[in-house]
């Protein structure tokens, strides 16, 4: 039964965040300021997504393969490459340190 109740809460939650989306004057979403912080928030999310998926395993801090894939992604994104060749880049750098180490 507490899972139902989760997932009501959840509803009721997304319905309110929606609805509170909806109900926020043209104008405030107009400020250069708001528009600026709406153009790089999803950048910073998703560097924290790739940061936390990156460099952590449950509850454990590690760096391990998948962090030599991000910097080859890096390297290759610094290098103007397209994209995919980044991910190509950083699926081989992956499976090569993750095949020479085990």
């Amino acid at each position: 039964m507490n899972v139902w109740i989760a997932i009501g809460l959840t509803v009721l939650g997304c319905y309110a965040v929606k609805l509170a989306g909806l109900l926020v004057p043209a104008g405030a979403l107009e400020r250069p300021l708001v528009r600026r912080l709406a153009a790089l928030l999803p950048v910073a999310l998703l560097a924290a997504l790739t940061a936390q998926q990156t460099f952590s395993t449950g509850s454990a801090l590690v760096v391990d393969a998948r962090a030599a894939g991000l910097a080859a992604a890096g390297l290759a994104l610094l290098l103007r490459a397209p994209f995919l060749l980044v991910v190509a880049a950083a699926v081989a750098v992956t499976a090569g340190v993750r095949a020479l180490g085990g």
